[in-house]
């Protein structure tokens, strides 16, 4: 399992995908693999009120990637509190959330993704 952000036509890069470029409303034509990019973190926070099935507490990051120039933000759980400006890399997680926890049905959707974990701690 990839990553993925995508890019229109125009070359604008947005995450999560949208049927158009939020920004000049072309087409999305492809998709930008992010697994392996390292990321910094504008902002960061804790959630001790999580939904059922959620770790609490459950730390959250918004990421900015740049990718070719242009920048993209990501919103997602961190493995661990963060700072500000930290430089982060996505890690696949099979369970973000357990997925007896909850209302909906285990299998009516994906309960894998990725977190965002530190590049390195000096």
């Amino acid at each position: 399992m990839s990553f993925e952000a995508y890019r229109c036509e125009n070359g604008h890069v947005t995450y999560p995908a949208h049927t158009v470029c939020p920004e000049c409303g072309a087409e999305q034509r492809e998709t930008v693999d992010l697994t392996e990019s390292v990321g910094t973190v504008v902002t960061w926070t804790t959630s001790t009120a999580t939904p059922p099935g959620v770790r609490e507490p459950n730390h959250l990051g918004i990421v900015e990637f740049d990718v070719e120039g242009e920048s993209v933000r990501a919103l997602g759980q961190l493995t661990e509190p963060v700072e500000s400006g930290e430089e982060v890399t996505p890690v696949y997680v099979a369970e973000l959330r357990d997925p007896d926890a909850g209302i909906r049905e285990k299998e009516s959707q994906s309960w894998d993704g990725y977190r965002f974990s530190p590049v390195s701690r000096d």
